[in-house]
């Protein structure tokens, strides 16, 4: 190996397929931990070292080990779960984890809490219901999600075909996962080839994500990911085939500019009977194009901006075997959800529900994980849970539609009156990441408590705005594409990033910086009675604030650090 390759390359290197000290690290009772390497490794797992960071300082005056706990990802493509898997993990979530389910970005489910004496006890229930949290993290494709399209049945099952036929075909072959956490037998012998035939022993440089989106709607966020797949629908709504979008990605580091997020951009056309082919080759493609000396400019988007799209449209074709045709047209309207009752034909329906942030809890006045239960008990449908953080009751008969909802209703799990809070996104953040710099999940209620205050002085309660918060640049809940992003820059300050496109399409620019709860309420202020007072008919809050001067319009990739700040005073 060369000799200049980052750690978490000697680290792979080195692990025997992923398998590393795992085993041997959960017989040790000393500690709540896992070697450090190894927590590097039990990411391709599906899972994260994580501690209570509230209870740190405690716990370090009382010289006791950080509170370590794990959080597990689970794989599930395209989002959807059987009533029975959803009871499932929510038994899971009681018996193992803390009592809550945490609907992600990524269109799955993450338990937190999870301490490692109860990981492999975990890992056997998430099995025994036909799912796992294999490739959940890691270098790795991750979680295939699709768009969820309610209204649209025909397009979302050829949406979801394709996207669980690419998860199987980017799944890691390594025995690993089910020697360790399933007791499985270790087989022995095999030629390398044989035992990552797309990854080899170093798998990818960075995580790699692929989306399949359904148009109008553009619920995944199709350009926000390395890769994604834009459904071509007829007038019959059926899927004639597929534009494919390269080198999005939201990560950057505050204060080095050679970071940056990225949107998409379009590679050409395929046939649906390509697109596996085509998903395979990009994959491989950044597999030996990507950086692996450093880990900052590893991910798909950098190899696009260094190499060009021309070339990497070429090696892709090469590698496929198959020929890229020019993209076709296609109108996305929004990113954000359709609420409440959608028809789903054959006298059924289905009921989008508003989930907070994606956490399920039962609290005071709203026991929502108590409530799905009990949907859960008398549904014989299907679950999807919807890239923002919602979950969607699917294929409801008529005679159980009223109790249903009625359930919802009373755990306060239908949609808001706010158009703020029906389209605001958070991640985590503290206490659990390690690298929150400031509160997100906790937080955004908070703050968006005071905002709808102001939307209502000026009118504008019902207004669909976007907005999402992160504790940290990584940009988890895709900050950089919301009409308002917030981005954490240290305790209970934020940069203030404006003029992302309503439908996902153009990056927003940085406002202001290093803002506290005030500072953010009293910047917004003035923009909602200027949008509310000077507004075009149909024009988005994003549009808006473009076209008066406040921001100017960002463009992509390296260029997305420039000429940032306001050309007009607020």
């Amino acid at each position: 190996m060369d000799d200049d390759v980052s750690r978490n390359e000697r680290i792979k290197e080195a692990s025997d397929y992923l398998r590393g000290t795992l085993a041997q690290g959960l017989t040790e009772e000393i500690t709540g931990a896992i070697a450090e390497d190894d927590q590097q490794l039990v990411k391709f797992h599906g899972m994260y070292l994580q501690d209570d960071r509230d209870l740190r300082p405690e716990r370090t005056r009382k010289k006791m080990e950080k509170a370590f706990a794990f959080m597990i990802r689970v794989r599930i493509p395209g989002g959807v779960v059987s009533q029975q898997q959803w009871l499932a993990l929510d038994r899971v979530a009681r018996d193992y984890g803390n009592g809550t389910m945490r609907l992600t970005t990524r269109q799955t489910v993450q338990l937190h809490g999870v301490i490692k004496s109860n990981l492999k006890s975990t890992l056997r229930a998430i099995d025994v219901a036909v799912l796992n949290s294999i490739a959940a993290c890691g270098d790795v494709n991750r979680n295939v999600m699709c768009g969820v399209t309610p209204e649209q049945s025909r397009a979302h099952a050829g949406a979801l075909a394709l996207a669980r036929a690419i998860s199987e075909q980017l799944l890691p072959r390594t025995p690993a996962y089910r020697e360790i956490w399933l007791d499985g037998e270790r087989i022995a012998g095999g030629e390398d080839e044989v035992v990552e035939p797309i990854y080899g022993k170093t798998y990818l440089p960075r995580k790699f994500k692929i989306v399949v989106a359904v148009p109008p709607s553009n619920d995944v966020d199709v350009f926000a990911h390395d890769l994604g797949f834009i459904a071509i629908v007829d007038a019959a709504g059926e899927i004639g085939g597929w534009n494919v979008t390269v080198g999005g990605g939201m990560g950057m580091t505050h204060g080095e500019p050679e970071t940056y997020p990225r949107t998409a951009e379009l590679l050409g056309y395929c046939e649906t009977k390509d697109a596996v082919a085509i998903a395979e080759a990009v994959v491989t493609t950044q597999r030996d194009w990507g950086d692996r000396k450093n880990r900052k400019h590893a991910r798909l988007k950098y190899t696009i901006e260094d190499r060009g799209l021309d070339a990497f449209r070429a090696e892709v074709e090469r590698r496929a075997k198959a020929k890229l045709a020019a993209p076709r047209p296609f109108c996305f309207t929004s990113t954000g959800d359709r609420y409440g009752w959608s028809e789903a034909g054959g006298g059924k329906a289905h009921l989008t529900l508003f989930v907070q942030n994606g956490r399920l809890l039962d609290q005071s006045g709203a026991p929502q994980l108590s409530a799905l239960r009990r949907i859960a008990e008398i549904h014989d449908g299907e679950f999807r849970l919807t890239p923002n953080q919602n979950l969607i009751v699917a294929n409801v008969p008529t005679e159980k539609q009223t109790q249903i909802e009625t359930i919802a209703r009373e755990a306060r799990l239908l949609a808001p009156w706010s158009g703020l809070r029906r389209n605001a996104m958070a991640c985590v953040a503290l206490p659990t990441c390690g690298l929150a710099l400031a509160e997100s999940e906790r937080y955004l209620p908070e703050l968006l408590m005071a905002l709808d205050g102001k939307l209502a002085a000026h009118g504008l309660s019902a207004d669909d705005i976007v907005i999402r918060m992160t504790g940290c640049p990584n940009g988890c809940a895709r900050p950089y594409l919301a009409e308002i992003g917030l981005v954490g820059k240290g305790p209970g300050r934020y940069n203030l990033y404006l003029g992302g496109a309503f439908d996902g399409s153009r990056l927003n620019k940085l406002y202001r910086e290093d803002l506290d709860h005030a500072g953010i309420v009293a910047a917004l202020d003035p923009l909602f009675a200027a949008y509310a007072a000077e507004r075009q008919a149909g024009e988005r809050f994003g549009a808006f604030v473009i076209r008066a001067g406040f921001v100017a319009a960002s463009r992509n990739g390296r260029d997305f650090h420039a000429n940032s700040g306001s050309r007009r005073a607020a």
